[in-house]
């Protein structure tokens, strides 16, 4: 028979697991939890997945722990940066937005706090996040270890953002740096693929809250081809998306406001993916037939404006599962290369019923952000996650790489190593950092290893 405080421990055991997709250590030392990301193409059967309840157990933790550990945030990133046999740790616990000084506009944040759970508890401290991405599902640890980035031509990643952080090192330690603190660090950390240590705070540069106007208009892709640049340099954020075989595509703006928060009314873009989807599976035998359809009804679709707070209006909801590969190519280049990729991608792929997305980032000066000294403009293509998207994207990538493009941290590519040493000037020094924090690799999983030491051992 039970004993009622063992049922209570062990129910609170399962709670834990069901709202942080963790176990706690204890019974993670009984059974294996499986872990896999949100589109299902990582996957790894860890020994352990944990997520302390404190600073001091975090660093307990790292110092007693035998094997590889990685930092896992909300699974959103599609390349293998996860997967490990050995730890899993979550910082979920060691969230939330403290420290906000209404002089700076800077405030402290949990490296474990989500996109999403920061806007509202900013606001209510009078400031807001500069930008955001379009999904607010990751954690912030996680869009910073990546570069994560929104979309705006005089808007860096977040990783640009960050004033400060706080990691705990291979040994358990806790180490600041920002600027003038450890500056190799700072730089280095801004943007580590979490193989420097677990970032547990943040200090974030902000702003006062704001009021953004939101407007989507569908046009002809030449006409959006024609109009990008100057919309890019006109707007606060802009991005645009072009729909495979329909000639058609949608901008889609954001500008600063006082106007009172309201919509026109707004399609779910969950349901119009799924919509494309039946439209290539009865049509896929006939592009043309496919671009009347597609083109026709696009035309008819209605502008969109949102009025609402800045965190409320960057993000989106996505169910409709995918994988997805984006480069992040010299804005001199990007457009070209759109039109290379939307011609190889209609003469040989009618498979595909995904937008592709575009973005405009301001280039920055972090050593591996795939922005550094470059303004860019970013291409991300997407497949069903049900379907395999490796023809696709090794159709894809030659043409994202010949015009000098650079791999989102967070997305599917085929890069190694060598690869990278060739793209960013400062990988040496990079890993002359790694190698002092964690001189064992024990933040380094199979695919880290690979690129740093060149062996999956």
């Amino acid at each position: 028979m039970l004993n009622r405080r063992n049922l209570i421990a062990a129910m609170g055991g399962l709670a834990l697991a069901s709202r942080y997709g963790v176990l706690p250590a204890m019974a993670a030392e009984k059974r294996r939890l499986p872990w896999r990301n949100w589109s299902g193409s990582q996957q790894c059967l860890p020994q352990s997945r944990i997520a302390p309840a404190s600073l001091a157990e975090l660093q307990e933790l790292v110092a007693s722990t035998e094997g590889i550990i990685r930092p896992v945030g909300a699974g959103h990133s599609f390349s293998p940066l996860v997967p490990t046999d050995d730890t899993l740790v979550s910082l979920s616990r060691l969230g939330g937005v403290s420290d906000a000084d209404s002089a700076t506009l800077q405030a402290t944040i949990g490296g474990g706090t989500r996109l999403g759970d920061i806007g509202q508890p900013l606001q209510d401290a009078g400031q807001a996040l500069i930008n955001m991405p379009d999904i607010d599902e990751q954690t912030l640890a996680g869009s910073l270890a990546t570069a994560t980035h929104g979309t705006g031509a005089g808007l860096g990643c977040m990783s640009t953002f960050v004033k400060g952080l706080q990691i705990v090192n291979a040994r358990g330690e806790l180490v600041d740096c920002d600027a003038r603190n450890k500056p190799e660090l700072f730089q280095a950390a801004k943007v580590s693929l979490g193989s420097l240590g677990l970032i547990t705070q943040v200090r974030m540069q902000s702003v006062e809250p704001y009021r953004l106007r939101r407007e989507t208009v569908w046009m002809e892709f030449e006409e959006m081809l024609e109009n990008a640049d100057s919309m890019a340099d006109q707007h606060r954020n802009f991005e645009f998306y072009y729909v495979p075989f329909s000639g058609m595509g949608f901008t889609d703006v954001h500008d600063l406001t006082d106007e009172p928060v309201g919509t026109t009314g707004k399609n779910d873009p969950n349901e119009g993916a799924m919509e494309l989807k039946m439209l290539r599976d009865w049509l896929e035998w006939s592009p043309t037939l496919r671009r009347l359809v597609l083109g026709s009804y696009a035309s008819t679709i209605p502008d969109e404006i949102t009025i609402g707070n800045s965190w409320k209006n960057y993000a989106n909801e996505r169910n409709v599962r995918f994988n997805e590969m984006e480069y992040h190519l010299p804005r001199e280049a990007g457009l070209k290369a759109l039109r290379e990729i939307v011609a190889t991608l209609e003469s040989s792929h009618h498979e595909v019923f995904f937008p592709i997305e575009v973005r405009y980032v301001k280039g920055d000066d972090i050593w591996l952000s795939p922005f550094y000294q470059q303004d860019s403009l970013s291409i991300a293509v997407h497949r069903y996650f049900e379907e395999d998207y490796k023809p696709y994207f090794k159709t894809l990538e030659p043409i994202f790489r010949k015009y000098g493009g650079r791999p989102h941290w967070g997305k599917l590519n085929s890069l190694g190593g060598a690869d990278f040493k060739e793209l960013y000037p400062h990988w040496n020094d990079f890993a002359e950092v790694r190698a002092h924090m964690d001189p064992t690799g024990r933040f380094l999983n199979p695919y880290l290893r690979d690129l740093f030491m060149g062996e999956t051992g």
